[in-house]
This record gives C-alpha cells, structure tokens and sequence, in this order.
C-alpha cells in the first residue's frame, strides 16, 4: 500500500541506572534516523530498542563481537524475511545501549548526556539501515548524515570534543 508508513518503536530499559531518556525521547531519535534514511521498502516496521546495564551488554559483545568489555551501542539488523506479503511487518532489528557506558563517555567527553544518548540512538538506528564506519567513506557518508539528524534537534556535532 502507497503512503505513510508505520513504524513501531519498541523500548525496553532493562536497566537501573539514572538518567535514561524517557520511551518517548528514544522513539523520537530512532525515528528522525530512519525519516532522514528515506523510505523504506516496506508499508511498515519495527525496531527494538534494550536498554541494558555493564553485565548484560559486556555478554552481548563477547556473544557476538568477541570482545569482553561493554560497549555504548550495538545493532542487530534483522535479516530479509521471505515468504511474508509484502505488507507484512517487518523488522529493521534490534538496537541495545547501555546506560552506564553512555552516561561515563558523555562525562569523561564532556557531552550533554542527552546529546550522547541522541548520538547512540541515531548511530545504532543507521546500522539497522544499512550505515557502516570501516572503510573512511563509509565513515564519511555516515557521520555527515548523522550530523544532519543531530543538528535538526539544534545538537553539536558529536565527534567534536569540548
């Protein structure tokens, strides 16, 4: 079907920790990530969004990155899922960040906490789409949209240090 697309944003805080943003914040800057991307390919999507403490993203990274240390955002892009109309809900999939490391980087960077939590929700949303930082290039096209989506909400650019 041609037209707005619905996108759900699930949110889950599965942490303790002070300063998390509310659901409604997080839905926010996951979603000015996938407006500013462009249209999707489906009528309609969903991404999840965990917000975890230290233990349960340092098992996430060794799980899937081989790294024992906790880490500020990791994605899951949900893979092409065949056999479904297409006007099925799909997943873009899953974004987890966790909390303490987002609140200790955005002190030690002396960052806004916000702008931080801003900054990983829209970098971990620009995985789910697609968005890599390996090669220089890709580095380039990912943080120049990034700062677009960022400085709409009237933020400063994140690789800058105050």
């Amino acid at each position: 079907m041609a037209g707005a697309q619905t996108i759900e944003v699930a949110v889950q805080v599965a942490s303790a920790a002070g300063g998390i943003p509310g659901e409604a914040v997080i839905r926010g800057w996951v979603l000015d990530a996938i407006a500013a991307h462009g249209a999707l390919d489906r009528a309609a999507s969903e991404v999840s969004v965990r917000v975890v403490d230290e233990a349960e993203m340092r098992q996430l990274n060794g799980d899937y990155r081989n790294r024992d240390t906790s880490t500020n955002v990791l994605s899951f892009p949900a893979g092409p899922i065949c056999g479904l109309p297409l006007d099925a809900p799909s997943s873009l999939g899953d974004i987890v960040v966790c909390a303490p490391v987002v609140a200790r980087e955005a002190r030690e960077q002396g960052k806004p906490a916000e702008a931080h939590w801003a900054h990983m929700l829209v970098h971990g949303t620009l995985h789910l789409l697609g968005y890599d930082h390996v090669e220089p290039a890709q580095a380039d096209e990912m943080e120049a949209l990034e700062l677009r989506i960022l400085s709409q909400r009237g933020l400063e650019n994140p690789y800058t240090l105050t």
